[in-house]
């Protein structure tokens, strides 16, 4: 890489790890989105929303960037605001993981929760709600509105394009949705460049993004809570299937892989990973799928990976954990490799 004089310089170009393949040669690869800085996707995103609004004048010299964030999509305009000059206000709740806001309040962003110190409930609508108000107070204020900014989506063109560049085709493209830009701004990109996979999103049980009842999930900065509004950047004619998988199950799958492989990934793409792994032999043979790890692990010791923090809200699974080490084991790339040579 050459030398860069903006942390901004530094996203993409993220690897691609092959956690998985089947006697029938298809492959489950991961796009570890945590070697971008900050250790998430979103700051694709972010940096997007900011050259959105600049080219339209919604931004000035000085100007005020204001956004409701779980913590990655924070992260990253705290970057951005950094280095263009820019005043950050993130409207945050207790449910973010607290590296994420230590992170944000470091790089110079100011905190504004809209919930009492104790109350760990996810308050999508009510951070929403209050940052819009924020925003509409203050004439220098530009509300990102993640959700519904088409900047969202244009920000991850890139993942497709490195995408292609490292593999021939993509035919699954599998992952977590929380605003959606992810997952549907690959996709929009991916068709634009001639591959048209097969679109898989991901929800937590208790998002109502894929409908069905609505209820509290502990997945961070995925799904649509009850009571928030599902953002424009949810492009359901891009959509082929919603899942739902559970918090023990994306928790669980998120804790083998670390215990397995060393990889440390996010409770969210956990939860896409087990959606994966566990259908991975119904896909057609030969198939490359894809999922997205939109964040590491690494932020979330104190939850996913602290076994008192689960045991206190009945997360802690160990049969599903040996579930996920046995299909780590089964479908290992290696194990793949003897099959093909022993034949």
């Amino acid at each position: 890489m050459p030398l860069v004089t903006r942390v901004t310089d530094l996203i993409g170009r993220t690897p691609l790890f092959e956690l998985a393949t089947t006697a029938t040669g298809t492959r489950l690869l991961l796009k570890l989105e945590q070697f971008n800085p900050t250790g998430a996707a979103k700051i694709r995103m972010a940096r997007a929303m900011i050259d959105d609004a600049e080219r339209r004048g919604l931004l000035r010299d000085g100007g005020h960037i204001i956004e409701s964030t779980s913590g990655n999509t924070g992260l990253g305009l705290a970057v951005v605001a950094a280095e263009r000059g820019y005043r950050f206000t993130a409207v945050v709740d207790h449910h973010a993981c607290k590296d994420k806001l230590r992170a944000m309040r470091a790089m110079g962003a100011e905190l504004v929760f809209v919930a009492d110190d104790g109350d760990d409930n996810l308050a999508t609508s009510a951070r929403e709600d209050l940052a819009e108000a924020m925003a509409a107070g203050q004439s220098d204020a530009y509300f990102t509105e993640q959700h519904n900014n088409d900047a969202n989506a244009v920000g991850y063109y890139a993942v497709a394009e490195e995408l292609l560049e490292d593999v021939e085709r993509v035919d699954i493209l599998l992952s977590a949705v929380g605003t959606g830009g992810s997952l549907f701004g690959t996709a929009t990109r991916l068709r634009q460049l001639g591959c048209t996979p097969r679109v898989i999103g991901v929800e937590p049980v208790g998002s109502i993004a894929f409908g069905g009842p609505g209820g509290p999930y502990w997945q961070s900065g995925t799904g649509t809570p009850p009571g928030a509004t599902i953002g424009t950047a949810v492009d359901y004619s891009l959509l082929d299937e919603g899942v739902k998988v559970s918090d023990v199950a994306a928790f669980a799958t998120a804790r083998a892989v670390a215990a397995k492989l060393g990889l440390m990934i996010g409770g969210s793409a956990g939860g896409s990973v087990h959606a994966a792994l566990t259908r991975l032999e119904e896909f057609p043979p030969g198939s490359t799928v894809v999922t997205l790890v939109c964040d590491g692990g690494e932020k979330y010791l104190d939850t996913v990976f602290d076994d008192e923090w689960m045991r206190e809200r009945d997360l802690l699974d160990a049969a599903t954990e040996g579930d996920v080490h046995a299909m780590l084991d089964r479908y290992a790339p290696t194990r793949r490799d003897q099959l093909v040579e022993a034949r």
